[in-house]
């Protein structure tokens, strides 16, 4: 998979990745297309052998830190970006309480007529800029930059209130949140 020349090389490593949204569209405010990710991330992990450590859902972008247990994380991911992006857009086009439809859709068109390789959309950026976690701070690092993003963002005083985070999961020391992970 090519992230803007960005490549997972150590593909039994586990990596720290981030997709955005191009022009940091803001879609993820609303719950619908947060779940179309989640739904997707569940399935990954089920059919495809995503292995999840952390995750963390803002309003334009997406942090995960993954591996494969077939050793497949770039293609894995690329299948899945694939998916969630013509499932999101979708998604858009069919929700008439969408306030930000035309706009949205303008965006989203207008960034897949400059890359060749879409038909007509394109929804995630493609720098993604997988990093693999070579050590324990590092990936420390990764983990609370991740569950401090919130927090950042104004969105919560504590990382394990965020609901779209795996903070919960690892303040608690157990899956409880919205997706199944595999502590680091």
């Amino acid at each position: 998979m090519s992230n803007g020349g960005y490549k997972i090389r150590n593909k039994d490593g586990i990596h720290f990745i981030t997709f955005a949204v191009v022009e940091w569209v803001d879609v993820f405010t609303r719950k619908e297309y947060r779940d179309i990710l989640l739904d997707s991330v569940r399935y990954c992990q089920k059919e495809k052998g995503l292995v999840l450590y952390a995750w963390c859902i803002m309003s334009n972008h997406v942090h995960f830190i993954v591996s494969a247990e077939n050793n497949d994380t770039s293609e894995i991911l690329r299948d899945f970006k694939k998916f969630t992006s013509k499932q999101i857009i979708a998604a858009i086009e069919k929700n008439e309480q969408e306030s930000r439809k035309a706009w949205m859709l303008r965006i989203f068109r207008e960034q897949g007529e400059k890359n060749s390789r879409n038909s007509t959309y394109q929804f995630w950026r493609q720098d993604n800029q997988p990093k693999e976690l070579f050590s324990d701070k590092f990936s420390n690092q990764k983990l609370n930059y991740i569950h401090n993003n919130p927090i950042e963002a104004g969105l919560v005083d504590k990382a394990e209130e965020y609901l779209y985070s795996s903070a919960r999961d690892y303040y608690f020391g157990k899956n409880v949140g919205l997706l199944k992970i595999k502590f680091l």
